[in-house]
């Protein structure tokens, strides 16, 4: 009886023994198979944020990433995006692959709620942050009447502003409004400044002022009187301004471009100082000056010299640019552009490097600052990637 009781645990030993093999190999695979996908799935989400995502000026793609997730069985899927679209882009990325996973990402403008989710800028000049405090590096500028998508809201909002570049601004500088009311305030009868700068005042002729105004704030029209037109700020307000200094605005976002109105532009800036992340009337960077100068004529560019860059038609010698071309300057070993330009004629280009100036690239000219880095045209590109008319753009205008 003892052999048999001995060869009977030693059986029941083996098998248990032999059990644990099975399910720790079965772990094992379970481990290397969650592994294998977790791996897949990096490569998946690196290759959607190259596409999606690619310049954080544009698109918020926080920390998005895979995490080996044992105890819920499948790779967990986290981080953070600006909008519900780039979650179900991953979802849908994902799903061609027939990888397991749980899509965990957090969407920011899920959580504003819906007399939120776009605004207005009631300023004549709203100045829009890196990071949400005043001391914050300036990032750009929005003026009145310029739409912005909610993204974030509190104090400080983070907004994306029509030409896609995303930063902070004070809760205090904007006018909230629903879809529904962006819709009506597109159909409103609605104009613009075509003027440097000017003052909306409490009555005609008066000199005191309910705000100040510059070139491409839009306001929406109330009374007109004579010479005068009575406008409302997007937070009510109401004042008084010659209808010499606006225009309608549907009317004047039909024009075509007019590169002398362009230039035009530019050059009433001669003398006016260098502002970091400015892109007003008031003061401008390098990029702020191009932009405000296009914009005049009713064409959106991007924010930033070096996303300029990456627009228009490629032109290879200065010695074939033409009026309006953007020059850009940088470094000449990395091809780093840190700096824009708009050509005139005759090797002078103008630009924005401590002042608004003009400048030569002729290396031999008295005036003679810097060498471009590359050279793009706006003229026959407007619609393709970074450049487009206000009137195109569905922020501004209901498009069918």
């Amino acid at each position: 009886m003892k052999k048999k009781t001995i060869t009977l645990v030693l059986f029941i030993v083996a098998t248990a023994a032999g059990m644990t093999t099975m399910a720790q190999n079965l772990i094992n695979d379970k481990l290397e198979t969650t592994l294998s996908d977790a791996i897949e799935i990096s490569k998946i989400l690196n290759d959607l944020k190259s596409r999606l995502a690619p310049d954080k000026r544009v698109a918020i793609w926080d920390d998005v990433r895979c995490l080996n997730a044992i105890d819920l069985h499948v790779p967990l899927i986290s981080g953070t995006v600006g909008y519900q679209w780039q979650k179900d882009s991953i979802s849908a990325e994902l799903d061609k692959y027939n990888v397991k996973y749980q899509n965990s990402v957090k969407v920011l403008a899920n959580d504003v709620p819906a007399d939120k989710q776009w605004a207005l800028v009631k300023l004549s000049i709203a100045t829009l942050r890196c990071e949400p405090k005043h001391s914050a590096e300036v990032a750009t500028q929005g003026i009145m009447g310029m739409p912005l998508r909610v993204i974030e809201v509190g104090e400080w909002c983070r907004v994306q502003c029509p030409d896609n570049y995303i930063a902070y601004v004070p809760e205090s500088s904007l006018r909230f409004v629903t879809e529904q009311e962006l819709t009506k305030w597109k159909n409103t009868e609605r104009y613009i400044v075509t003027v440097y700068d000017d003052q909306l005042v409490t009555e005609p002729k008066s000199e005191e002022t309910v705000s100040d105004l510059v070139l491409g704030d839009i306001l929406c029209v109330v009374n007109k009187k004579g010479k005068w037109i009575e406008l409302a700020t997007p937070d009510g307000r109401t004042g008084w301004v010659q209808t010499s200094s606006v225009e309608k605005f549907d009317k004047w976002a039909q024009q075509n471009i007019d590169l002398k109105k362009i230039e035009k532009t530019a050059r009433r800036m001669m003398g006016s100082s260098y502002l970091w992340g400015g892109t007003s009337t008031k003061a401008t960077d390098c990029s702020g000056l191009t932009k405000v100068s296009y914009f005049s004529n009713g064409i959106i560019l991007q924010r930033d010299a070096s996303q300029q860059a990456l627009t228009g038609l490629k032109i290879n010698d200065w010695h074939d640019a033409q009026l309006c071309d953007l020059l850009f300057f940088g470094n000449s070993k990395t091809g780093r552009v840190t700096h824009v330009g708009l050509y005139l004629r005759d090797g002078k280009y103008i630009h924005c490097s401590g002042q608004v100036k003009i400048n030569d690239l002729d290396p031999d000219a008295p005036d003679y600052l810097y060498s471009p880095l590359s050279i793009s045209r706006v003229n026959g590109m407007i619609g393709t990637k970074g450049i487009i008319y206000v009137r195109d753009h569905n922020w501004y205008f209901n498009k069918k």
